[in-house]
């Protein structure tokens, strides 16, 4: 199960039991009815181990889920330009973030806002989010940010990384309860091969969105200011 749901876990195992010892007494057969429905909401906190690969020029998935877009020369309020990759996230996958590279992480964000459905591209301004910035190792350029998104269903955005925070490609760091959206933007240029398009389907810490070409320009230096 996954350390950011230890609370749910425990009242859901708790009073599934409950449930399914009641009907088990008043109906016998039927008591299969809450053990289904038990199972299936301690799915949703599952946190399957994943070996993510070694290659320092790689960018992995931060969530399960379906590729919404992929989005290039994304302007942002400091003038830069990003490369957005967009994960949907639906109640049947695995919510649990993972870190899409190694690096420090030099800040983290939270803004309250509405629950749009995260494919709603309102939901960009509009929607509770969480936006972790890291300064990637190299040979990766930076900043790298992971937007966590709320959406309908999702009410609570856990983050558990702190700047200056080290993490390793593939780390947990977090997880978003319920049906979201996840985007790893990174900063724009020539360099990246992005190896996702939208419709695939990914997992966190094992798929490849992007990989960084041996000819691509040098990384700049970044600083926690120019990053959010």
């Amino acid at each position: 199960m996954a350390p950011y749901a230890r609370l749910e876990v425990t009242w859901i195992t708790l009073l599934g039991a409950v449930a399914t010892g009641v009907v088990a007494w008043w109906a016998g057969a039927w008591a299969l009815l809450p053990v289904v429905l038990t199972a299936a909401l301690l799915a949703f906190y599952r946190d399957p181990h994943r070996t993510p690969p070694a290659d320092p020029m790689l960018v992995l998935a931060a969530a399960d889920g379906t590729i919404a877009s992929v989005r290039r020369e994304v302007p942002t309020s400091d003038g830069r330009r990003e490369l957005r990759i967009m994960t949907f996230l639906s109640v049947c996958n695995v919510h649990v973030n993972r870190s899409p590279c190694a690096g420090r992480v030099l800040a983290t964000e939270y803004k309250p806002g509405e629950f749009l459905n995260a494919l709603n591209p309102a939901a960009d301004d509009r929607n509770e989010c969480h936006t972790l910035v890291l300064e990637p190792a190299a040979p990766l350029p930076g900043p790298i940010a992971v937007r966590q998104v709320a959406g309908v269903l999702a009410r609570r955005i856990v983050c558990a990384a702190r700047p200056q925070e080290q993490l390793a490609a593939g780390q947990r760091f977090g997880m978003i309860k319920l049906g979201s959206r996840t985007e790893v933007c990174l900063p724009e240029d020539t360099g990246w091969e992005v190896l996702v398009a939208p419709g695939d389907k990914v997992r966190a810490g094992l798929t490849v969105l992007a990989r960084r070409r041996p000819d691509a320009p040098a990384p700049v230096a970044v600083t926690p200011q120019g990053a959010l």
